[in-house]
């Protein structure tokens, strides 16, 4: 963001835009702004689903056509926007496949997208905003009201999109801050209705409101609202914010889609793990796992463990939550987890000039339209210290396996490690070491998941529209997250 930007912008106030102000400096970053998107990129991104389909099913013969035309062709209820993390891994044997670490609502990657069409210069912020966010407003909202566009985190995408939406609806569009632990003095809910004070002190009701809340969103804005909330925080409980009911979500839908070929690639998962109880699960894998706590995001309660010195510096930690996921770790081959099915490890990115071979994950971010769900953009992030043959007790295995760029300062701000972004442009696509065909994989293992989240989203509802909260303690029966939910008795 230009320096000039962020200074008229606290990230404390609020905010008016107007229509014709979205200026491309200022919510993409100078890397991607600059950047010409690799053909193979634009090539898949202008496939049509039959194409894909047919090439995916020719290449996986155990699919069947149909099944996957219809996943495709799903339309959403409830998590109507995501962004998968992906990872290009490999067997002994040879066997490759994009696996999915977490699928989040509510997703970064506009700001690190290269345009696909020169002449579009709003990219795919429009293209969310025009094909989904729109319409469901459209279609969904029934007060009367403003447009807002809440944000935690992220301000150069929060006022990307915010710019984007005023162009759109050809209204005023609200920028709020909606911090975690905060004050938040400018927003409230009140009976179900979304209201922000606006430029002369006084409360405005809001119809529908843009989320980029992404830091447990379910601790202040309620489950249930008449102000439309895109995405509905129970996408994010149903997995797209808790990795605990996104791991049972996957196992549901692989059990119900099996006989048609369909499957969700994730590591071997262990769920409602007490923590006493980790180390015997870490023991199991031989030593070496992922220990996850569900409801945190952006690389944070993320713990790889490769040593007896990561497992006991992660036992002393204290958590607010009673249950944990732990999975198998994806590494190098000389020190990844013992599964079921056997080993995977990372491809990792092709060597660079010094021989050095780096960990990387592929964002693919999706939304929900009348045609399907649609991908929107992507990219790619590489850890901070390359993948090493060999483990030595004194290193980090985060640094080696961690890819995400996000990090907290002290004042509580968030801000991205840049250096190590990849983008899908014409020089760092080619260092990712996918093709086409991965790029495939990793789009319909973003919508398998992205429908598995929904389906489960949708069970978590009530014959009167708010939250089961019976179903939902089957689910995630912890009483550390239940304390935290809006409205939760």
């Amino acid at each position: 963001m230009s320096p000039m930007y962020s200074q008229a912008i606290s990230p404390r106030s609020v905010r008016l835009f107007s229509p014709g102000e979205f200026d491309p400096i200022n919510h993409f970053y100078p890397k991607a702004l600059n950047a010409a998107i690799h053909p193979m990129v634009s090539f898949f991104l202008n496939l049509d689903k039959d194409r894909i389909v047919s090439r995916y099913c020719h290449l996986h013969p155990l699919v069947k056509p149909q099944a996957l035309k219809a996943i495709l062709s799903y339309q959403c209820s409830h998590f109507l926007w995501a962004g998968a993390d992906l990872l290009n891994v490999t067997s002994a044997s040879g066997r490759r496949q994009m696996v999915i670490i977490e699928n989040n609502s509510c997703p970064s990657g506009q700001k690190s997208m290269p345009l696909t069409d020169d002449h579009q210069e709003q990219g795919s912020y429009k293209d969310l905003i025009e094909r989904t966010f729109y319409p469901y407003i459209l279609k969904n909202a029934t007060i009367e009201g403003g447009l807002a566009v809440l944000y935690d985190k992220n301000l150069m995408e929060a006022t990307g999109y915010a710019a984007v939406l005023a162009d759109t609806c050809m209204e005023k569009v609200y920028l709020v801050p909606f911090f975690d632990e905060d004050s938040n003095d400018f927003a409230r809910f009140q009976q179900g209705v979304l209201e922000i004070m606006d430029e002369n002190g006084q409360w405005k009701q809001i119809r529908a409101a843009f989320r980029y809340v992404t830091q447990r969103p379910w601790t202040r804005i309620p489950l249930q609202s008449k102000t439309l909330i895109f995405n509905p925080i129970i996408a994010c409980l149903a997995g797209g914010r808790n990795k605990m009911t996104a791991a049972k979500a996957y196992s549901d839908f692989n059990k119900e889609w099996e006989t048609f070929g369909l499957h969700i690639n994730t590591p071997q998962t262990i769920w409602d793990v007490k923590k006493e109880e980790i180390p015997q699960y870490i023991s199991e894998f031989g030593g070496q796992g992922v220990i996850k706590v569900p409801y945190s995001n952006s690389g944070q309660g993320v713990f790889t463990i490769v040593s007896e010195r990561e497992l006991e510096d992660f036992m002393k930690l204290e958590f607010p939550y009673d249950r944990f996921v732990v999975q198998s770790l994806i590494g190098n081959y000389n020190w990844s987890s013992e599964t079921l099915t056997g080993k995977l490890y990372h491809v990792g990115t092709i060597p660079n000039a010094k021989g050095r071979t780096f960990v990387a994950d592929l964002r693919m971010m999706v939304s929900s339209t009348e045609n399907g769900i649609l991908p929107l953009c992507t990219y790619a992030r590489r850890a901070k210290l390359p993948l090493e043959d060999n483990w030595t007790s004194d290193a980090s295995s985060w640094d080696m396996l961690g890819t995400n760029l996000s990090y907290k300062l002290p004042s509580g701000e968030w801000d991205s490690d840049t250096h190590r972004l990849l983008l899908m442009d014409r020089r760092d696509f080619n260092k990712l070491g996918i093709g086409l065909d991965d790029l495939i994989e990793a789009y319909i293992q973003t919508v398998l998941s992205t429908v598995a989240i929904d389906k489960m989203a949708e069970s978590l509802i009530s014959p009167l529209g708010d939250l089961n909260k019976l179903k939902f303690k089957q689910v995630n029966d912890d009483q550390g997250l239940m304390n935290e939910i809006l409205n939760y008795d």
